[in-house]
């Protein structure tokens, strides 16, 4: 039980946040495309505050939300009679070996992609960066599925039409994204599209190479997931999903 109230104190949130992003995703993304990432064109000096300023919320959150998968994690551990003791060092060695792909990609997000945002960029890329906020569109879909696994209605209509809207979005947010802004650069600038990448500076194709890895392999799971989710399963099948 305190392991289904750790995990909702982190979906909630999490649904929250991702609406707040879609909606900052909707206010930036009309900021004009410059015609050249570097910059020049007067065009490339229009920005958005919200694009600058929603970034201190999604530090908070992003915060927020490593400790409280940390928390999860450790009560999980607990109800199995695995548990170290809380904020040990061995806690959170276990922690960081299971959620370590998650745990580096929210630290990525900190350390890198924050001081771009805020600092680096300049006045350039409002709408870049409303279309990588675009990418928490599928995390209340996400949230929603683990409350409906928690209160074990994994079996029921709603779960199984979830899961549709979870694979719809995560990929038309998290990597039909990618093609998407290469594709808006392209025609903005009068390229073909697979000129881009030779056009752009280095570091973005990098960049997004960076983040777009980490959400190829989210998807293969999400994908397999479904592959069992919409067959008949045992009852230790439909036990391991919880």
């Amino acid at each position: 039980m305190t392991s289904i109230k750790a995990g909702s104190s982190l979906c909630f949130p999490s649904s929250a946040r991702a609406c707040s992003s879609s909606l900052t995703a909707c206010l930036t993304c009309k900021s004009p495309l410059p015609p050249d990432l570097l910059g020049r064109s007067s065009r490339s000096t229009s920005l958005h505050w919200v694009a600058r300023e929603y970034v201190g919320v999604l530090v908070s959150y992003m915060a927020y939300d490593i400790y409280v998968m940390y928390l999860c994690h450790w009560h999980k551990s607990e109800e199995r009679g695995e548990a170290a003791p809380k904020h040990s060092w061995a806690s959170l060695g276990a922690f960081l070996r299971k959620e370590r792909l998650m745990v580096t990609h929210h630290l990525f997000i900190l350390v890198v992609l924050t001081p771009v945002a805020v600092h680096l960029r300049g006045e350039l890329g409002d709408f870049f960066v409303g279309c990588i906020f675009t990418a928490e569109l599928s995390t209340p879909f996400v949230s929603l599925g683990k409350i409906l696994m928690q209160l074990q209605m994994q079996d029921s209509l709603l779960h199984k039409a979830n899961g549709l809207l979870i694979l719809l979005t995560f990929f038309l947010c998290r990597i039909a994204l990618f093609p998407f802004m290469y594709w808006s650069y392209a025609r903005q600038v009068g390229l073909p599209v697979y000129k881009v990448p030779f056009r752009i500076p280095f570091h973005c194709n990098v960049a997004n190479a960076l983040l777009i890895a980490p959400q190829l392999y989210w998807f293969f799971l999400i994908c397999r997931k479904a592959a069992g989710l919409y067959r008949h399963r045992t009852p230790q099948e439909a036990a391991k999903l919880r």
